[in-house]
């Protein structure tokens, strides 16, 4: 775009000439012209919606009666990684497929995101737009729009380059009831892929521990798996992806809001070859290493099989598996069969197990 085009915002030119920046400058977050060409350069060409493109400070919802009776669902989370772009996935993508998953977590249909950027001083305008088209991609696979949005930029050295904040709306139909709660004696635990590829993905991405890997990050937008997944099994009681803190911390937060015990089979619960190697040279354990493209599924046993076809059946949950069950004693524990026979609690940790990596 050149000097001499003239964005149109709401059907009248707007008199601000673009130029290019090669870096993120202070000025970029002033509310002026320079603010007006970072978003009509960057952001308006790839996250354009009609409540975007009205250059108001709020955007207009169409009410959710199309998608029948039910309940509004939000969510909202702020997403830091170092770096920035790791093997599979950004910042960009992370930022839209995490939050997706957390409404989808409901059972609800992700309907519109709002992103807010903070921007550091120097950070590359190339990456950023390489971002943003990211962000887009991710948005279009999971079938939502990004309604509204904001940028702030801070001084060189106050922030690691670009953070963003992100929140959710979508809506949840009538008759769904899902919860951390909601997991009953018998029910059934599954979980849609292998563990901990995000986690080693990311680590090996910052070369600082002295181990290359092939491993991808598996961030995904994961909404039109669940919803095959609740129409498959439509008494699901329980989804939860499990992020921070991965399968172990996620599990054991399910079972103190339920009060329930949840046992859990470690021959049954896949992880890449790789993605153990690597716990193994590193001394992590891959049941507490983060995920951003996986679901635990809790359903009654009569639907298990249902639940695992439908996820089968989705490429984000070709290596899904059934890995416990759930009963009524001890209440809000995990216990974990071994490979080698014993039965162990296993416990949130007590503090952090590897850097930080979201």
């Amino acid at each position: 775009m050149n000097e001499e085009t003239l964005p149109v915002i709401q059907g009248s030119v707007c008199p601000v000439p673009l130029k290019h920046h090669d870096t993120i400058v202070m000025g970029h977050g002033s509310g002026g012209r320079m603010t007006q060409e970072l978003i009509q350069e960057i952001f308006q060409p790839h996250l354009a919606s009609p409540q975007l493109l009205a250059g108001n400070d709020f955007a207009e919802m169409i009410p959710a009666p199309s998608h029948g009776n039910g309940r509004l669902a939000v969510s909202t989370d702020s997403h830091i990684v170092s770096p920035l772009v790791f093997p599979g996935g950004d910042i960009g993508r992370l930022s839209v497929c995490g939050t997706v998953n957390d409404v989808a977590m409901s059972g609800a249909t992700p309907l519109y995101l709002t992103a807010c950027f903070i921007l550091e001083e120097g950070l590359s305008t190339s990456l950023l737009e390489s971002i943003v088209i990211s962000m887009s991609e991710a948005a279009k696979e999971a079938g939502v729009q990004i309604v509204a949005g904001d940028t702030k930029v801070v001084e060189k050295g106050k922030a690691d380059g670009l953070f963003i904040n992100t929140t959710g709306m979508g809506w949840i139909p009538e008759g769904v009831e899902i919860s951390g709660a909601g997991a009953q004696p018998g029910d059934i635990v599954l979980i849609s892929g292998t563990m901990g590829d995000h986690g080693i993905a990311v680590l090996s991405a910052r070369g600082e521990l002295g181990f290359e890997t092939e491993i991808q990050s598996d961030v995904a937008p994961l909404n039109h798996l669940i919803r095959s997944v609740i129409d498959a099994a439509p008494h699901t009681h329980v989804l939860r992806d499990p992020t921070r803190g991965g399968l172990a911390t996620t599990l054991n937060e399910i079972a103190c809001q339920s009060n329930m015990c949840i046992t859990i089979e470690e021959s049954l619960i896949p992880v890449q070859p790789a993605v153990n190697a690597a716990c193994e040279m590193l001394g992590f354990d891959p049941f507490y290493v983060a995920n951003e493209g996986k679901v635990i599924v809790i359903v009654p046993e009569a639907e298990a099989e249902a639940a695992l076809t439908a996820m089968h059946l989705n490429p984000y949950g070709k290596n899904a598996a059934v890995i416990g069950n759930v009963s009524a004693t001890p209440v809000s524990r995990v216990l974990l069969k071994t490979k080698i026979g014993g039965t162990r609690i296993m416990d949130v940790l007590a503090g952090e197990m590897l850097p930080r990596i979201c």
